[in-house]
């Protein structure tokens, strides 16, 4: 795992200055504490910062072909490399090394684009080939590992694994994009086609970019995505028999290091799964950990203690308080951009406990998007059933009005909230989802932001990206496309967002075999039946892993890694929330209503409204914007 950063000259080949590239690399010094280097050439350059997983002292980067045709700089894994180097061997071409990233360059002379396909990883790439004169940016199918690039005004094209490594280059302006707060209000996080400074941009998950110097400017091709409209004949023992495979081979090819392994284990799913099956491939104890909360109704730690326990695991546990708040610095400069996904503060602790004992651990992301475990996919799915059954007009002319004037109900478990559901029924169903997969709705968006800021924002709607997905998802139904919407913007803005910043900030690979593209592939292929069954989802997943997980593990209701802010601000951060109505940050921007701000707190810390996430969202966003902008 690593960190990289490069300069190509689209027009001219004007020489790339080194020290500019190891400035580049200095803030994200964490994402590769074992070695760095630069490499440069006419009208190009790389960095490159280590993290050494495999073939620890034999491939150090960037790395050039023999010839020095090829040159790439590339942060990430590739879990199939060595049954692609014996492939390209039999093609001819001869190694150096033992690890994966010479396997890529060989790839790439081997079939050009068309390598993508054949790389089973997680990864984000630059490759410079002299011969064809061109720059090949990539990133891997589901954007586990990031890349940002910005258009300079001296014709290049500057790029880095985070923000903050191109905030280091001087050409870069750095302007703040109403936009982009306008997409992280409404979804708590800035989404993968937008960025908080104007002009930067991030690769999509799945696309690749291809540079020729001289030519014009391309837009990034999609090279792969999720494919919900095929269905595969196959009865519910088989398809979970199948599953087990499929996981059990995600699980073992992540297991391959030259360093320490472990796991995370919350006890839940989807953590359970892969420890289990971890146990299974290993003659050693797995090393694994969990991070508890000091409000009981959000810990997890009794079943993560039983679960490592049944597998016999090196297991350690840890608490996250209110105390913890005092990281919040560390964690607003960690993401750069406003991430407000609470779950980060925990997500470092459990990986600051893996990082004492192990250099890579194995996580459980990615069940819920790929099998429906989300509740709100669960309540999609049951309400577009209901939608089919009640006439349009008296949705939109019924059950609207009522949902207006219904008591709001918080505190409330959601399928007794009627306001919400009735206003759901109200919409229609892609319309309905891109609001329930936020966090902060447009009405109250709205009220939060002064006239010259709603007049700055025009027609720019942050759910129009999930209405875009949704219309155009290749699928048969309605649980297919929120799910392709997850898959397309969820999971790459907010959960990968979070591990990869968070397990890099204290420099530890994350690894997610349930994002293996072959399982999510599979999983897109099954029926929703075998998805969401009784009011539940990932169905086929629980009943795939009957043999290995008990039946409280598998079929309790679903917690979730919840940070209990809501709690905190009513009592040891009462104080803090309070200080955001006279924030100087947020009045200098001159985008907000303050006395909005004011009444928010004032209603969450009086019990009338929870406003616990909303007020965590403007505590994230203005440590944001005093770091990046001196707001």
């Amino acid at each position: 795992m690593c960190g990289i950063a490069g300069i190509y000259h689209t027009e001219t080949a004007k020489p790339v200055d080194p020290s500019r590239l190891r400035a580049m690399l200095h803030p994200m010094a964490h994402r590769g504490p074992d070695g760095s280097g630069t490499w440069t050439a006419p009208g190009v350059g790389f960095g490159h910062l280590r993290l050494s997983i495999i073939d620890i002292e034999g491939s150090p980067q960037p790395m050039a072909s023999d010839d020095e045709i090829v040159t790439i700089t590339y942060n990430g894994e590739i879990y199939n490399f060595r049954e692609l180097r014996a492939e390209l061997e039999d093609r001819g071409h001869r190694f150096r090394t033992s690890g994966d990233t010479e396997v890529i360059l060989a790839a790439w002379r081997q079939w050009g684009v068309e390598c993508l396909s054949r790389l089973n990883g997680m990864f984000a790439f630059a490759i410079h080939d002299h011969a064809r004169g061109c720059l090949f940016l990539a990133r891997d199918r589901l954007g586990v590992k990031p890349l940002h690039h910005v258009r300079l005004s001296d014709g290049s094209l500057a790029f880095a694994s985070e923000l903050k490594g191109l905030l280091r280059h001087p050409l870069l302006r750095q302007e703040p994009n109403l936009a982009a707060v306008e997409d992280f209000l409404a979804l708590g996080y800035v989404p993968d086609d937008n960025c908080i400074v104007a002009g930067v941009e991030k690769l999509p998950a799945g696309h690749f970019l291809l540079l020729e110097r001289g030519k014009p400017f391309p837009e990034p091709q999609r090279w792969w995505a999720p494919d919900f409209s095929r269905r595969v004949r196959v009865g519910e023992a088989e398809a979970a028999e199948h599953l087990v495979h499929l996981m059990r081979a995600a699980v073992t090819d992540r297991m391959v290091s030259d360093v320490p392994l472990g796991a995370f284990l919350s006890g839940g799913v989807d953590s359970s799964a892969v420890v289990a099956l971890m146990a299974e491939a290993s003659a050693q104890a797995v090393k694994t950990c969990t991070i508890g909360f000091d409000q009981a109704a959000l810990d997890e730690t009794a079943y993560a203690q039983a679960i490592a326990e049944r597998f016999a695991t090196d297991h350690r546990t840890r608490t996250v308080a209110a105390a913890d708040f005092a990281l919040v610095d560390k964690i607003a400069d960690m993401f750069d951009e406003p991430f407000a996904d609470a779950s980060a503060l925990p997500t470092y602790r459990v990986c600051e406990l893996a990082r004492e004992q192990v250099t890579v651990a194995l996580s459980g992301d990615g069940a819920d998007e790929a099998f429906a475990g989300y509740r709100r996919l669960v309540f999609q799915h049951q309400e577009e059933r209901l939608r089919g059954l009640i006439p349009g007009v008296l949705r939109r002319g019924l059950l609207g009005p009522l949902s207006r004037v219904w008591p709001q109900m918080d505190w409330a478990p959601r399928p007794l909230r009627a306001r919400a559901t009735l206003a759901g029924l109200s919409k229609g169903g892609i319309e309905a989802y891109a609001e329930a997969v936020g966090v902060t709705g447009p009405a109250q968006r709205a009220r939060l932001y002064n006239d010259a800021a709603i007049h700055a924002l025009g027609d720019h709607i942050a759910e129009a990206r999930y209405w875009k997905a949704m219309s155009e998802a290749p699928a048969r139904e309605a649980l297919d496309r929120a799910q392709y919407a997850d898959l397309m913007i969820w999971l790459p803005g907010d959960i990968l967002t979070k591990t990869d910043r968070m397990s890099m900030a204290v420099s530890l690979e994350a690894r997610e075999p349930l994002l293996d593209y072959r399982l999510i592939e599979f999983a897109a292929s099954l029926p929703a039946s075998m998805r969401v069954k009784g009011g539940t989802g990932k169905a086929i997943l629980k009943q795939a892993m009957e043999r290995y997980l008990p039946h409280d593990i598998l079929y309790r209701p679903k917690m979730g890694f919840v940070t209990p802010v809501t709690q905190w601000f009513r009592g040891p951060l009462a104080a803090q929330a309070k200080a955001l109505a006279t924030s100087a940050t947020l009045a200098r921007s001159g985008w907000f209503d303050m006395a909005e701000i004011e009444r928010v707190v004032a209603a969450h810390q009086s019990g009338r409204r929870d406003h616990g996430r909303l007020i965590w969202q403007f505590f994230m966003l203005e440590k944001s914007l005093a770091k990046l902008f001196g707001i």
